[in-house]
């Protein structure tokens, strides 16, 4: 995965980003516009934070610390590290 250095980076133009949340509410990740995202875990927010990179349905996370993970959007459901996520405006809807 190739970052810009500075963090900063075009707006995407994928239809992921916004709030994820798994059905409990515990994982929240926040796919930001700017390719960085910031997931909460319980009641700590901001527990891991870095950049992503969505190509197609697939999408790349490397944390601030350097750790990789990835996952699969498949019909508005996100598979991430054997979670399975919502779309925080459809989880009453599961």
């Amino acid at each position: 995965m190739e970052y810009n250095p500075s963090g900063n980076r075009e707006e995407h133009g994928h239809p992921y980003v916004g709030m994820w949340v798994t059905k409990d509410g515990y994982i929240r990740h926040e796919l930001l516009s700017n390719g960085r995202y910031d997931e909460a875990r319980g009641q700590r927010k901001s527990a891991y934070q870095g950049r992503y990179v969505v190509e197609g349905n697939h999408i790349e996370y490397v944390d601030d610390t350097g750790f990789t993970a990835d996952g699969d959007f498949v019909e508005g459901i996100l598979y991430h590290a054997g979670m399975v996520l919502y779309r925080e405006t459809n989880i009453n809807n599961q």
